[in-house]
């Protein structure tokens, strides 16, 4: 268990929008910043950080909570783990009880996961810098790529022995277990249930997740021996999912948002080489398919990618069908070749940094005209196949959701196919008709999912208005809690304390809101006035959901607000006495409310006649008390 007082540091030093920031691109509005929601795909942004309160909220989700509540979501961090991030991150040594100090057997699946790959890396890292067949064979081959020992360092290369249990041997012996080994994909078991290293004799790459930590390799043979596939790559596991990571991104993503601009490449050498170059703004699909997850995470950064291809003509034509999804999500794409078969790895380090960057620059162009180009090239003059391009072109113009940009494009492909502009814009218009036909068939023929059986003991809108009274009770707890009250001559009482001796006598319905005041009402105990910042990063993750709701809002008015439109907004601090009490007795009459009306069922279920005389004597004791709350509630609101 991690100290209070190491706790109390790490949140001392965090600063939520600079932490958020490595995430989500954030744009200043007002007091707050606002950004795309990472958890929802979005194209108008509704997720806030109010760095006053430390909090954000996405509203898309639904989600908020603190810096540690974020990373909670983002990366599915345990508790502990997010505040260890954020410690690595600030420089603060973590503190912990002797019960609960790091070991090889982490208490959570996840964890020790995490934990093998990081010990792998060093392990690999190790083996190339400090091993005679790992300085001879793996750090001769990054060397004759020109990568320098800052590169090797920073994105830890690694060498595998060319051995069928180096590292499984070495990991057992240090302690890890063997199926943690096996799911990580490091260690392979045979059939009579030994161990061997997946990755004998190649030089690693390791991949690290969108916070830094290594969660899966990328391991290349260096024999010639064509039965030997090139690369071996780490299997699904619980921490790495291939489709949702792009290689270097943890690396890359502070330039990409200062460059508003990302260049993806096909594999490790290439990412390695262009960062190396000083173009940090880039990233790799790794060999894999470019994937819709992968690009919604480019688009919290930057709405603009650049693909750099090497030039190989059927590999161009493979993927321009795929490259619409790109589009789809509403990036600017734009494609450049190199010369002469190269790729960027060998064009960077053959011309250098400058030159490199100016080949991009000269010929750089929108995917759209490009894809025209290469496909009418493809068609020739053959009538038919140019019909069947200028389909393909108006299907991915379709696929652009800015209708602006769309009409650019329709503009200047008319020109390069030589069609008319309207019979293009008719194509567009029929394609986009039947798409939305087709969705609309979609919705309409989907099956519903059963609901679940649900049993209510009152109607759901009577429950929701208690919720929604409870929930009020626990907004101004956070809000005005540490004031002191200024009416009725009442002194030196704070309103906290006096809400909490008021409901007493008040049992609470919604769960969070129940838990919310028992940990408040503890607190007063102990002579503490808990604020806001208490609940925003109290480990409870349905009370972090409840606090961040009801103290963000989506909409502030501006300050000029009264001048402009002439219309007084209710203070509802003009009235404090009006506000609490207010409160506190409008939920005291709907839980007499509701005890009336258990007791006019009782009644009506009951034929014993001293019953009902004992019934009828509590039903007029609570109507008195409901008419002295009514009265009572009047005289406040009125005055």
């Amino acid at each position: 268990m991690i100290l209070k007082s190491t706790i109390d540091r790490i949140m001392e030093a965090t600063d939520i929008v600079e932490v958020i920031g490595e995430f989500v691109q954030l744009k200043k509005r007002g007091a707050n910043f606002v950004g795309l929601s990472p958890f929802a795909n979005e194209r108008t942004p509704s997720f806030t950080v109010s760095p006053a309160k430390g909090i954000f909220k996405d509203f898309s989700s639904g989600k908020g909570g603190s810096a540690v509540t974020f990373l909670m979501e983002l990366e599915k961090f345990t508790y502990p783990e997010a505040l260890k991030w954020l410690a690595k991150k600030y420089g603060i040594e973590v503190e912990e009880t002797v019960e609960a100090a790091e070991n090889k057997e982490e208490e959570h699946r996840r964890e020790s996961l995490m934990i093998v790959t990081g010990y792998a890396a060093k392990f690999f890292h190790g083996s190339l810098l400090n091993t005679d067949e790992g300085t001879a064979i793996g750090l001769s081959y990054f060397k004759e790529r020109g990568f320098t020992n800052e590169t090797i360092t920073k994105f830890e290369l690694g060498y595998s022995p060319d051995q069928w249990e180096a590292f499984t041997g070495s990991a057992i012996k240090e302690g890890y277990q063997e199926e943690f080994l096996v799911e990580s994909g490091l260690s392979v078991k045979r059939d009579n249930g030994n161990l061997y290293d997946r990755y004998r004799g190649r030089v690693m790459f390791p991949i690290h997740s969108f916070t830094g930590r290594i969660i899966a390799f990328g391991g290349r043979t260096l024999k010639s021996d064509k039965n030997v596939p090139k690369y071996v790559n780490s299997p699904e596991s619980e921490i790495y999912h291939k489709s949702n990571v792009l290689y270097g991104l943890y690396f890359a993503k502070k330039a990409i948002r200062e460059e508003d601009n990302c260049y993806l490449v096909e594999g490790y050498a290439d990412v390695l080489s262009v960062h190396q170059a000083g173009i940090e703004n880039v990233v790799a699909s790794s060999g894999t398919s470019l994937t819709v997850e992968q690009i919604r995470l480019i688009s919290r950064f930057t709405k603009n990618i650049t693909i750099l291809y090497d030039g190989d003509a059927a590999g161009i034509k493979a993927s321009l069908r795929g490259l619409d999804m790109i589009l789809e999500e509403g990036l600017n794409v734009k494609v450049v070749l190199f010369p002469d078969g190269h790729d960027p790895d060998s064009y960077v380090r053959n011309v250098g940094t400058a030159a490199f960057k100016k080949h991009i620059e000269d010929n750089k162009k929108d995917f759209i005209l490009y894809k025209t180009d290469i496909l009418l090239k493809e068609a020739g003059t053959d009538p038919i196949k140019r019909s069947e391009v200028i389909r393909e072109i108006v299907e991915s113009i379709a696929k652009i959701p800015d209708s602006i940009k769309a009409s650019v494009f329709i503009k200047e492909c008319s020109h390069i196919l030589q069609i008319d502009e309207r019979s293009l814009i008719s194509e567009l218009n029929k394609m986009r008709l039947a798409k939305a036909r087709k969705d609309s068939q979609q919705q309409t023929n989907r099956t519903p999912e059963p609901a679940e059986e649900t049993t209510f003991d009152e109607p759901q809108e009577k429950r929701e208005e208690t919720n929604s009274q409870e929930k009020e009770i626990v907004r101004l707890l956070l809000l005005y809690g540490n004031k002191m009250i200024d009416w009725d001559g009442i002194a030196n009482t704070y309103i906290g304390p006096f809400m909490i001796a008021e409901l007493s006598d008040v049992d609470f319905d919604h769960p969070a809101s129940k838990s919310f005041i028992e940990i408040y009402g503890k607190e007063v105990e102990n002579g503490v006035l808990p604020e806001e910042q208490h609940f925003i990063h109290y480990p409870d993750k349905d009370i972090v959901d409840l606090v961040v709701t009801l103290i963000a809002t989506k909409y502030t008015l501006s300050e000029n607000w009264y001048e402009m439109h002439k219309i007084l907004v209710p203070d509802e601090q003009a009235n404090m006495k009006a506000t609490i009490l207010g409160a506190i007795f409008h939920l005291k009459k709907q839980k007499v409310g509701k005890i009336l009306e258990n007791l006019r069922n009782e009644l009506q279920k009951t034929d014993v006649v001293a019953d009902q005389e004992i019934l009828l004597s509590q039903y007029m004791r609570m109507k008195k008390v409901e008419k002295t709350i009514s009265d009572y509630l009047g005289s406040v609101i009125l005055k």
